[in-house]
């Protein structure tokens, strides 16, 4: 267990201070999401690591939050244990030190650092964040909020990795019900169903419900009116794994496609 998380250190009073020498945080974020969708993901730890040097050296402790949680999405794509991990103390030390544990937008730092130690195998070290999260969206987010979707889906993956079957399932579900709400939200929406049937095959190989889930999970990825850019081929290769463990070959090959074409075509 990596760390313990005791939610007493976070609830300090927020810091209102303005940074004298504050960077441009949405132009970093419009150049971050240029690079991801031109599929160029190779560039973009480089990009955030530049951004996150200069934020220091300003004295930007609001722009280092910012780069440092988009840095944690990054490490887990390019699974960088070392650095992803290092991310997440970074993280949480300045939302104890700023006094942002119990905002909607610390909190959210806090679920993406969660979801970060999951990603690298510490989900016991997860778990009391992803509680902490959950209880400070209770408190201050509609129930309905697509926030919760992200929440519930990475909490459950970390109960899924200790056996937790019961506790995971209810949770991917809880997900599900949010994210059917929401417009847009197929990429989502399918790797979710391909988690949930990983988890049904897990526990019973011959389980109907894997394959039920499976079929769900095509469907949303089939929606025409899905984008097919470089989000999509990244969520897609996120379920192609999923449909080819688990016998959906055309389904895998089809995806295999479509996956190479919007590469083909950046």
């Amino acid at each position: 267990m990596r760390c313990c998380f005791d939610t007493s250190e976070y609830t300090g009073t927020p810091d209102t201070e303005p940074c004298p020498q504050a960077l441009d945080v949405p132009a970093i974020i419009r150049g971050l999401d240029a690079l991801y969708a031109q599929s160029r993901e190779s560039k973009a730890q480089a990009y955030l690591e530049g951004w996150l040097a200069r934020a220091r050296e300003a004295g930007d402790w609001r722009a280092e939050l910012s780069i440092t949680s988009e840095l944690l999405g990054q490490y887990r794509r390019s699974m960088d244990a070392e650095k992803g991990l290092a991310a997440v103390d970074g993280a949480l030390a300045l939302i104890r030190g700023h006094g942002l544990g119990r905002t909607v937008s610390g909190a959210t730092v806090l679920l993406n650092a969660a979801t970060t130690l999951g990603c690298f195998g510490e989900h016991e070290s997860a778990l009391p964040i992803f509680r902490h999260v959950s209880r400070v969206y209770a408190e201050r987010l509609d129930p309905h909020d697509y926030r919760f979707a992200g929440l519930f889906n990475n909490m459950a993956q970390s109960h899924a990795a200790l056996s937790q079957t019961a506790e995971a399932e209810g949770l991917f579900l809880a997900a599900i019900r949010i994210m059917e709400g929401l417009e847009n939200g197929g990429c989502e929406l399918a790797v979710t169903w391909c988690s949930l049937a990983e988890l049904y095959a897990a526990a019973d190989g011959e389980d109907p419900r894997a394959a039920d889930c499976l079929e769900k999970a095509w469907e949303a990825l089939d929606d025409p009116a899905l984008p097919r850019g470089g989000y999509y081929a990244f969520m897609a290769s996120k379920c192609l794994p999923v449909f080819d463990r688990l016998g959906f070959f055309l389904y895998a090959h089809d995806l295999k496609e479509r996956i190479g074409a919007i590469h083909a075509g950046s």
